[in-house]
């Protein structure tokens, strides 16, 4: 809990608060969003589900230790941050289904881990043994 450190910065922390909290509105519509396509398309291609429960965890409020409003918080952070991470696993079950090959080398760029299997980049051969392509 890093903002701990920085009791000089408390009224910085209240004025971004309604920028913070503002983005459970989105966040609401992407977990809408992520979870139609989810289940709908997940279902149609044979692509088995992503559970849920693997990614969002919203527990941290049941610690009698924490004041209420980082109860609060470390809730919305459960939920958004593990919102996050749960669209990045049905994306790339989704990448790994359409997909299949790597981006070209870019020593800017982190490749996720996903795409260990992929195919080279402009390796066509390569491609055509993986998948049959």
């Amino acid at each position: 809990m890093e903002y701990t450190k920085y009791q000089d910065r408390k009224w910085l922390h209240l004025i971004s608060a309604p920028f913070v909290y503002s983005m459970i509105i989105p966040l609401v519509f992407f977990d809408i969003a992520i979870e139609i396509y989810h289940n709908i398309c997940f279902r149609l291609y044979g692509i088995p589900l992503v559970k849920r429960s693997r990614y969002i965890k919203i527990d941290r409020y049941k610690l009698k230790y924490l004041s209420w409003d980082d109860k609060i918080n470390c809730a919305y952070c459960g939920y958004g941050n593990g919102l996050v991470n749960y669209a990045q696993a049905i994306g790339a079950k989704t990448e790994e289904y359409w997909c299949g090959i790597k981006h070209k080398k870019d020593d800017n760029f982190i490749e996720p881990k996903h795409h260990q299997e992929f195919a080279d980049y402009g390796d066509g051969e390569g491609l055509k043994e993986k998948f049959n392509y």
